[in-house]
């Protein structure tokens, strides 16, 4: 069909976790019949197992879905759906670049939460036209007149324009695509003939090489055009350009307005960077469009493959994984105890995870993490400042005059009900309570100033937890202030593990070090000499394990006879174990290295 960039919509589904933005996404597509039934299965937009395994959305999808109106007008609507964990809204930032308009879903049981005003004022950032819709009206908790009033109280948007669905049994869902062709502006372009296109997302494919996701703000594309890369200028020959629709569908030309792919053979992974621009020799833009702000990454933890060969498949993975995960930071790293690997930040502790287990299964490549930990500023005796994320960095006691850690502003959406747990588990984490407010009758917003290497640790399961799932959670860096900071080390058979080592506030030291000697005695296996795991402030003992001998009973033999007999040969079992010791060493397993991240 010949198309024209009036008739095309571009706009994003974005909603707090667990609101059902991939379930509207399912029917929207079984809607737009470009899948089968047969085909068609639950999350279709999400195809990584980790996303159908923990029911999330991690990487943000898209898909070109045909409609034809009543009047048999043909539109082309580009689907983004988003994730919705705080941990993943840099993603939502870069979707919402790409489109003129988002699906805001408020869950007619849960009404706003954290994460929907977190979103709509990323939307609000790009100008976007907002469409409300209260998804899961089935239920018999639903509570539409609610759901109504927070929209208008908490998101200021008209509730009258507000679309009652339930995306699981399809009711209502067929009036979303007439808003989105009324409600949502047809893209706008610069009619100058000049190519320019903006990278929203890119992925790696070991045939074809890299595939570029991109939106077209001005002019079109054809196989066969040449492209340059604002950013290195570096230059390519298109093989094939198209949409996403579930497959990919290759296409002719793609004309301003469009969002799709091209494939140009890119093998150089790292000319493609997200946010760049995309122009021609032949038709040059102007100027390149702003791009994306970087990412903060808010937790650093270094990585290292298990066996020290793996170290040229890691660094391959890693650049293959920052392709489709523009979030992740990473540095190259060495330590004495694990070799060389990298110091990688995150956007948050699940960030962490995924990448963990997506280069473990998507690559194949066995790794050891050491402790997360943040940023912290340290100012040295000298009057030098110095930014320090790791704990192999941090300098002698003596040489520090003061260190400071950074902050959060914490904005708790919670029923009023739990207000008393929630106050318990952030004085708890050394939380300062700003102020609070109601939104509506019996949900409040609680805010806090909390140390981010707290809420690095495990606040937010603790947070789920206290309020029963209910408690929406979301925040800004605040800057930094004074803290008593201590380096917390581990012996293990009176070896420093410099991976293990972790920076903490003095208070809570002890505590940590404690619970982390009991979890490496359950995971490191027995030997035929005592392990004792010891956990160090500076020279300071502040906690202690050991992990018993296996024991050959070596006077098994003597039956009867002297004592001095049966006390001869244990002397001589002694001095053979006290030897061994000396020249024995500890295999440490990764499981011993994860369960120091985690408490009970």
């Amino acid at each position: 069909m010949k198309l024209d960039k009036n008739n095309i919509r571009n706009f994003s589904i974005i909603a707090h976790i667990d609101h059902g933005k991939s379930t509207l996404s399912d029917r929207l597509i079984q809607l737009s019949g470009i899948i089968s039934d047969r085909d068609m299965k639950e999350q279709i937009l999400d195809s990584m197992d980790i996303e159908r395994e923990r029911g999330i959305t991690i990487k943000s999808q898209t898909v070109s879905l045909p409609y034809t109106a009543p009047d048999g007008t043909q539109y082309l609507l580009n689907l983004i759906d988003t994730p919705g964990h705080v941990d993943f809204s840099y993603e939502v930032s870069r979707a919402l670049a790409a489109c003129e308009g988002a699906l805001i879903i408020v869950d007619a049981t849960q009404g706003v939460e954290a994460q929907t005003l977190a979103n709509l004022y990323l939307a609000m950032e790009h100008n976007l036209k907002i469409i409300p819709i209260i998804n899961k009206i089935d239920l018999p908790s639903a509570a539409i007149d609610w759901a109504r009033d927070q929209i208008e109280e908490d998101l200021g948007l008209d509730p009258a324009d507000a679309l009652l669905v339930s995306a699981k049994t399809g009711i209502g869902v067929d009036k979303i695509f007439q808003a989105v062709v009324q409600g949502i502006p047809c893209p706008v372009s610069e009619n100058t003939g000049n190519f320019k296109a903006l990278i929203f997302d890119s992925h790696y494919d070991s045939f074809r090489g890299t595939i570029v996701h991109f939106r077209i703000f001005d002019g079109s594309i054809k196989k066969g055009d040449k492209i340059r890369f604002m950013s290195n200028n570096s230059q390519y020959k298109v093989e094939e350009v198209g949409l996403f629709q579930i497959k990919r569908n290759p296409q002719d030309q793609l004309i301003a307005g469009q969002v799709g792919y091209f494939i140009a053979g890119i093998k150089n992974i790292s000319d493609v960077k997200t946010g760049d621009t995309v122009t021609m020799p032949d038709r040059p833009c102007n100027k390149a469009l702003g791009g994306f702000r970087e990412p903060t990454s808010v937790v650093f933890s270094s990585m290292y493959p298990v066996a020290s060969d793996d170290y040229e498949e890691l660094t391959d993975a890693l650049e293959k994984l920052k392709l489709n995960d523009a979030s992740l930071v990473y540095e190259k790293d060495s330590s004495a105890a694990l070799g060389f690997g990298y110091r990688c930040g995150f956007l948050g502790l699940l960030h962490l995870e995924v990448v963990q287990e997506r280069l473990e299964r998507e690559y194949d490549i066995s790794l050891i993490l050491t402790s997360p930990s943040v940023q912290y500023e340290v100012t040295y005796t000298s009057g030098e400042v110095k930014i320090i994320d790791n704990p192999t960095a941090y300098p002698d006691p003596m040489e520090i005059s003061r260190t400071r850690e950074p902050f959060i502003n914490a904005s708790i959406i919670v029923p009023d009900k739990y207000m008393g747990n929630v106050m318990q588990v952030c004085h708890e984490f050394r939380g300062v309570s700003k102020n609070y407010q109601y939104l509506t009758s019996n949900r409040m917003e609680m805010k806090f100033e909390l140390p981010l290497a707290e809420v690095v640790y495990e606040f937010y399961d603790r947070l789920k937890s206290v309020t029963q799932g209910y408690g929406s959670f979301d925040y800004q860096i605040a800057g930094y202030q004074d803290t008593d900071l201590v380096k917390l080390d581990f012996l293990i058979n009176s070896e420093r593990v410099d991976a293990l080592s972790q920076l903490i506030h003095r208070d809570k030291a002890e505590a940590r070090g404690r619970t982390a000697c009991k979890k490496l005695r359950e995971e490191i296996p027995r030997q035929q000499f005592k392990i004792p795991i010891q956990a160090a402030i500076g020279g300071k003992i502040v906690a202690r394990e050991t992990i018993s001998a296996f024991r050959k009973d070596v006077t098994a033999k003597c039956y009867g006879g002297d004592i001095s007999r049966k006390r001869k040969l244990l002397e001589k079992q002694k001095k053979g174990k006290k030897r061994m010791k000396m020249v024995g060493s500890v295999e440490i397993p990764q499981s011993a290295f994860l369960s120091v991240l985690k408490s009970d």
